[in-house]
């Protein structure tokens, strides 16, 4: 068995840790917490070892342990950690006592699991997660959450430490449909972001410069500064795809037609995000939808270069003569 958290706190376990997972691996870690952690490409996971992480082969081993995250690609995958032959309920012996969940997936494919691991004598929390291993690492990670209090109150103080707001919204999948809610509005704005910059530049003026007074107007968040770099130095480097939103907006689509809620403006920016999509942008962020808008606008885009802040405390780009 596994040894529990040096602490004298819950023993943790961690089944995926891909940019996001490994990110939220490290800040347990570095809080001293001991962890114990699955990843299909164990590679990836292994230099966590050397910050104190124990590697594990399956998920199955981590069964023993009181709190499992969970943070996979899909549906598929979250059933195959979970309900799989070595998944984390798969053997007759030991089961988690809470399951953490902050997989992207539909409250029915959620649901599933839940059902499954409630009749193992496990709790599962819907844990989706804002942000991104920059947002982790500058503190500022937001959580929603929904399932049973009880485990609420149980995981709290551990998912308070991985962000700076932790949202509990009640029992059930709520937390799911919020983060679908969520991840539409992000679509949505980061469409509104291309069409609006490339209009202000078709008139002359500058993206740094627009992007400046937006962002210092009651108009400017979080989200738009920190997008400000990718709209203004054309950086694409990827933080959430194009197919990753996609995923989202079907989701967000198939939520509306069971609740019976018209959705035009989503709609509209879903079909932008699919020709996105359609014209190979795949492997890049989605702030590429400023490509796709200047193209259509017969606007030749280029880097500003301009030294402009991402409002995590850095900045990126040099500045341009006379900026």
């Amino acid at each position: 068995m596994l040894d529990r958290n040096e602490r004298g706190g819950a023993s943790l376990g961690w089944v995926g840790t891909g940019r996001m997972g490994y990110a939220l691996v490290s800040r347990l870690l570095d809080a001293g917490h001991r962890v114990a952690v699955y990843n299909r490409t164990r590679a990836k996971a292994e230099p966590l070892a050397e910050r104190g992480a124990t590697i594990v082969d399956t998920p199955a081993e981590l069964a023993d342990r009181d709190i499992v995250f969970t943070m996979v690609a899909g549906p598929t995958d979250l059933r195959e950690v979970v309900l799989g032959a070595e998944g984390l309920l798969a053997h007759n012996g030991s089961v988690p006592g809470v399951i953490v969940d902050s997989t992207t997936v539909s409250p029915g494919s959620s649901d599933e699991v839940r059902a499954a691991a409630h009749e193992r004598g496990t709790a599962l929390l819907a844990a989706p997660v804002s942000g991104n291993p920059k947002v982790v690492d500058a503190g500022l990670l937001t959580i929603v959450v929904s399932g049973p209090e009880q485990a609420w109150l149980q995981a709290r103080p551990l998912l308070e430490l991985l962000g700076a707001g932790v949202t509990y919204v009640g029992d059930g999948e709520r937390a799911r449909l919020v983060k679908i809610c969520h991840n539409l509005m992000l679509g949505i704005v980061a469409q509104t972001l291309a069409e609006i910059l490339v209009l202000a530049e078709k008139g002359g003026v500058a993206r740094a410069d627009f992007m400046a007074f937006l962002n210092d107007s009651v108009m400017g968040s979080m989200f738009t500064r920190y997008k400000t770099p990718a709209y203004v130095n054309l950086d694409f480097h990827p933080t959430f795809t194009p197919e990753l939103l996609l995923k989202d907006f079907q989701l967000g689509t198939e939520a509306a037609r069971e609740l019976g809620v018209p959705l035009p403006v989503a709609a509209a920016a879903q079909q932008v995000v699919q020709a996105l999509v359609g014209h190979g942008y795949t492997d890049v962020d989605f702030a590429a939808l400023i490509e796709q808008q200047a193209r259509a606008a017969g606007l030749d885009l280029v880097s500003e270069d301009a030294s402009v802040d991402d409002g995590l405390g850095r900045s990126r780009g040099e500045p341009v003569a006379g900026g």
